[in-house]
């Protein structure tokens, strides 16, 4: 591997953090090309009718967040690809005044809009601060002292066990009954300026453990499915929160000790290769013991590409920090415009941390890999779901609009259906007229649209047919057609959201 010249390396990257400035190759076998070899001893067998058709573990993107909330889960793309295996599929959901936990900025909007109609005149600008407050302090009270803080019901083993926010060792380590004293330990004092509930992780994670019991972990839900008559396919995506808070915080703090400590680890907006690792494989020690018929593991995306990390030239506006590559020499907040950006001023990484991210991010992916092909070839029926290789396809600033990226790294586009051939991965913008641009991200710069998760849950289906399973692909005209956001665009986008989103997106970013 050729070494980097250091006008391309950040001085506080980690030794074991092998930077690179290439883009990996695509995995579309998610065999690997590894026969299944002969279960070893160590292997149960597979259940044979199994009771439970498919169950998922992860975070907000198996949660099903956008534009700040969990607002639909019922079109998460677990859900979305339970209707294309037509079986059926349990999973939590969620009220409040804007429609979703903790804030939905789409429902601010709308609710906006409700009350200023299609523009905000110069007089009415001045009264939006004061709307803005009432609508925050209401979305708060409903979830710290209304309907949506009594106890979560204990009836429904949910199907879907994603829980937004949670990294590596949240899923392993943080249970139900954590998340319950400490939402009762919260103050949930009526506070003038917050719109996102107290400890509003909690109530997501303990809306969800509920029914396995207050000592469940997300993996221990999981494999209490398996020990009530069995799993037949069992997805799992985590390891994004282990790098995201680089761009939502625009801070790149390497993990230390501590890292796999519930407490301690909140210091750190990276994960170093060898600690995620140490963690990836006690996950995947605690899924070996899971009775399920198949597993599928999906690979972390290069979290740069989310259009919360605007990448910005000041000095040349559009353009890389150098013909050909896939960086920008700064990202910072998506509402700072280009032009006026300042290093000294605003929050930003630069295109060495950006670099040594995805690079870290590069070895997360192959220790993922090398557990599929380890268990493959111990008779474990595994398989990958490249999820980074998707979100590299369609990264609109990165290759699409750069020719000469596209020319300098082996990039393999993704092929958007015709039903969306029009949107894309830069940050939602819509007035009046309609959208101006993206579409496959939501408000909040992080998480994927409906019509986003609809091209996750039909790349699974193309993962599970390797596998031979039967299912129907996405419905992706009927998908747009139950996707707000993009069917009919708030009017009071870019007027609301040029004055709020710097509060706005602070306080409602989740992972």
């Amino acid at each position: 591997m050729a070494v980097l010249p250091p006008e391309y390396l950040d001085p506080n990257t980690p030794p074991d953090v092998v930077v690179t400035d290439t883009l990996r190759p695509r995995i579309d076998d998610p065999t690997l090309g590894v026969p299944l070899g002969p279960p070893g001893p160590d292997v149960p067998a597979p259940p044979a009718d199994p009771a439970h058709p498919l169950v998922t573990v992860g975070d907000s993107l198996t949660h099903g967040l956008t534009s700040g909330a969990v607002s639909r889960p019922d079109l998460s793309w677990p859900a979305v690809l339970a209707q294309c295996l037509e079986v059926g599929f349990r999973t939590p959901v969620y009220g409040g005044p804007l429609g979703g936990l903790p804030f939905n900025i789409e429902g601010l909007l709308r609710r906006l809009q409700e009350r200023f109609g299609d523009r905000i005149s110069a007089i009415e600008a001045l009264a939006l601060p004061i709307t803005l407050q009432r609508l925050a302090d209401e979305n708060e009270d409903y979830w710290e002292r209304g309907e949506g803080s009594r106890p979560p019901r204990t009836d429904v083993p949910y199907d879907n066990l994603g829980i937004y926010g949670w990294d590596l060792r949240d899923a392993l380590s943080y249970t139900g009954g954590r998340a319950a004293d400490r939402i009762a330990a919260g103050s949930a004092h009526d506070d003038l300026l917050g719109a996102v509930p107290q400890n509003d992780n909690d109530i997501a994670a303990w809306s969800v453990l509920a029914p396995f019991g207050a000592a469940a972990t997300q993996i221990a839900a999981a494999a209490r499915h398996g020990a009530d008559g069995g799993i037949d396919t069992l997805v799992v995506m985590l390891g994004a929160n282990n790098a995201l808070r680089t761009v939502v915080d625009k801070r790149v703090v390497w993990s230390g000790d501590g890292f796999a400590d519930l407490d301690r680890k909140e210091a750190f907006t990276v994960w170093r290769p060898t600690h995620f690792a140490a963690e990836y494989a006690e996950l995947v020690r605690a899924l070996e013991g899971i009775s399920a018929r198949r597993v599928v593991l999906a690979t972390v995306p290069h979290v740069t590409i989310a259009p919360i990390a605007k990448g910005v030239n000041p000095q040349d506006p559009g353009r890389k920090w150098r013909p050909g590559s896939r960086y920008f020499p700064f990202y910072t907040d998506p509402w700072v415009e280009e032009e006026r950006f300042d290093p000294a001023k605003h929050r930003h990484l630069t295109h060495r941390q950006a670099r040594a991210v995805d690079s870290a991010i590069d070895q997360f992916n192959d220790a993922i890999a090398d557990a599929v092909r380890h268990a493959r070839g111990r008779g474990r029926d595994w398989y990958l779901f490249d999820l980074c290789g998707v979100l590299d396809g369609l990264a609109f600033r990165r290759f699409v609009a750069d020719t000469d990226a596209v020319a300098r790294n082996a990039w393999q586009a993704q092929r958007l259906p015709d039903e969306l051939a029009d949107l894309d991965t830069r940050f939602f913008r819509s007035d009046a007229t309609g959208r101006l641009q993206g579409g496959l991200f939501g408000l909040d710069g992080v998480h994927p649209t409906i019509s986003g998760y609809g091209i996750v849950a039909d790349e699974l289906v193309g993962v599970l047919a390797a596998a031979g399973v039967a299912a129907k692909r996405v419905d992706f005209a009927a998908l747009r057609r139950a996707d707000p956001l993009n069917q009919d665009p708030p009017a009071l986008m870019a007027a609301a959201f040029d004055l709020a989103a710097p509060f706005l997106t602070r306080l409602v970013t989740r992972g």
